[in-house]
């Protein structure tokens, strides 16, 4: 079978800068990333040393203001970064979206003081973050969370168990969202907890059916005590912190999404082209040509979904809206074309001596984390029509 190549994806970049930093990507993806992945995820192998690299090539900060380290890149631009780096392997890409999620808070409602103490470590100074929203109890319905943090003095002490954690276990930093007043959306306040903090344990990795290679883990706070300057925001103003953060986050999942795709679509187009039956590559017949063309379109598609929602969060439009349309389209795409891969591989398609199988696993957590599929329709269905009544 002929070895076909995929050819880059064709990027409308917003300047030079930009097109030097995806060629530094792409062959970052080349040399350190894709050519490990199969064994790596195989193995639950956590790819601390490429996050690493990332963070000294610049990479891990990139939509972050560069008087603290980040890379001053518009949203357009770290997106399509992401994407690459998620078509070489989810683990990796998803990671730098966590980390960057993890990042929002304190670049976003931090003091000064706060950022210069703490940004530089965290966006190029290897450093990897986690996100801790989400609890046992408390998954859509986020605003139900349960771990409280009480003031002690000039410090807090956070106590709960937090669920679903990328990178728990292993993150330098958790960006940490808990009680600090009454019920609801209003009682809850953002906490920067370093990683090593007295009373601060991960719980054995969740065992998942695909991303092996990320540690997806339960985060526990027994009695951690951190000082009142790890307070991000207003206290009571967490929730809508969180909110804000997830709105770009869901953009990051989307391009992580359109990245597993366009993998999943160029192991089919190649092995179509390659694959003879009954005297022809299978790729001349009809049937197998309108699936790829699908596919090819359905990516397209995603990615200009998920761009345009970037570009209107870069003039400093509201996208909230667009945001969760991009999240539901691209991953739901993702799980579409995934699937199709393996039919188009057919009985090679179910074997693990091909990748289409793995990017098949990997697309269905996307459909899942950052608010499952289901929360985007309600989002976007009350941009339409207004709250649901009671």
């Amino acid at each position: 079978m002929p070895d076909r190549a995929p050819q880059p994806v064709d990027r409308q970049l917003p300047t030079d800068e930009a097109r030097d930093l995806i060629s530094l990507v792409r062959d970052i993806a080349q040399r350190e990333i894709a050519p490990k992945a199969a064994e790596e995820e195989d193995a639950g192998h956590f790819p601390r040393e490429v996050l690493t690299l990332l963070s000294e090539s610049g990479l891990l900060g990139l939509p972050y203001d560069s008087e603290y380290g980040g890379g001053d890149q518009p949203y357009e631009v770290y997106l399509q970064v992401l994407e690459e780096l998620a078509a070489a392997r989810l683990t990796v890409g998803l990671g730098v979206s966590v980390h960057t999620l993890a990042c929002h808070a304190l670049a976003n409602y931090g003091t000064k003081e706060q950022q210069v103490e703490h940004l530089p470590d965290m966006l190029g100074g290897g450093l990897l973050g986690a996100y801790c929203l989400s609890e046992p109890s408390s998954g859509s319905d986020a605003a139900s969370l349960r771990t409280k943090a009480v003031r002690d003095g000039d410090s807090w002490v956070i106590t709960g168990t937090k669920a679903w954690i990328t990178h728990g276990g292993v993150a330098d930093f958790y960006t940490v969202l808990a009680r600090t007043g009454g019920e609801g959306a209003r009682g809850i306040t953002a906490f920067l907890v370093p990683g090593d903090a007295e009373g601060l344990s991960a719980a054995v990795p969740e065992k998942k059916m695909g991303m092996k290679g990320s540690p997806t883990a339960q985060v526990h706070f027994d009695g951690v005590r951190i000082p009142d300057d790890r307070c991000i925001g207003d206290e009571g103003q967490g929730f809508a912190i969180a909110l804000s953060a997830l709105d770009s986050g869901r953009l990051g999942i989307a391009a992580c999404a359109i990245g597993v795709a366009q993998a999943a679509l160029d192991e089919a187009v190649a092995y179509a082209t390659g694959r003879q039956q009954f005297g022809r590559p299978i790729a001349d017949f009809q049937g197998l040509r309108f699936m790829l063309a699908d596919m090819a379109t359905q990516i397209e598609a995603g990615r200009a979904l998920y761009l345009a929602a970037a570009r209107l969060r870069d003039a400093g439009r509201p996208f909230a809206k667009q945001a969760a349309m991009a999240k539901l389209h691209c991953t739901d795409t993702a799980m579409k074309v995934t699937t199709d891969a393996v039919q188009v591989l057919g009985g090679y398609g179910y074997t693990a001596d091909f990748p289409a199988e793995r990017y098949m696993r990997e697309a269905k957590v996307l459909q899942i984390v950052e608010g499952t599929n289901q929360i985007q329709r309600m989002v976007i269905a009350r941009h339409l029509a207004g709250p649901e009544s009671r």
